[in-house]
């Protein structure tokens, strides 16, 4: 896989940044279907730093692989696509991957899957650090390879953002 210039650069200072703290990182991802870490592995040597990650595209696989919980899956007011389940994610793939600094994505790529107040393009990141964890929401446009493609670029620079 080829990725653009500008996303081989990013991806090559996160790996750096990752070395400079003597970390492993990882990810968990959902609508960006392994995107991220394709991106990483593009990189040469990237095994150093870069434990791995989980593509959990399925209900089932994020709750039993990364541990997210039923009531937040099953919970029709909560979801896959939410700050809870990004958060756990990013927690899961920590615990599970042995990694220091972890992101993770999920949301609604398109064309189809909206919901109610979650339309296409809705994208929740969740991370973790040894210090901190957290979520943001964001709202891209386009159509589904450009959702997945903005997601990429926004789940690296967060992991980028928390290497500072």
């Amino acid at each position: 896989m080829s990725f653009s210039p500008a996303v081989f650069e990013l991806a090559q200072s996160v790996l750096a940044r990752a070395r400079g703290k003597g970390v492993r990182i990882a990810c968990a991802e959902s609508c960006t279907g392994g995107l991220v870490s394709a991106a990483l592995t593009e990189v040469p040597g990237s095994s150093d730093v870069f434990a791995g990650g989980v593509v959990s595209y399925m209900l089932d696989i994020k709750e039993h692989v990364l541990g997210v919980s039923p009531s937040i899956l099953y919970d029709p007011s909560i979801g896959a696509v939410s700050p809870e389940c990004a958060l756990a994610m990013a927690q899961g793939v920590s615990a599970a991957l042995r990694a220091d600094v972890t992101v993770s994505v999920t949301g609604i790529a398109g064309p189809g899957g909206e919901e109610p107040g979650k339309p296409v393009g809705t994208v929740w990141f969740g991370w973790r650090t040894p210090g901190d964890s957290g979520t943001e929401c964001m709202l891209f446009d386009g159509g589904r390879s450009d959702v997945r493609e903005q997601a990429l670029v926004h789940a690296l620079g967060i992991l980028y953002g928390h290497l500072a």
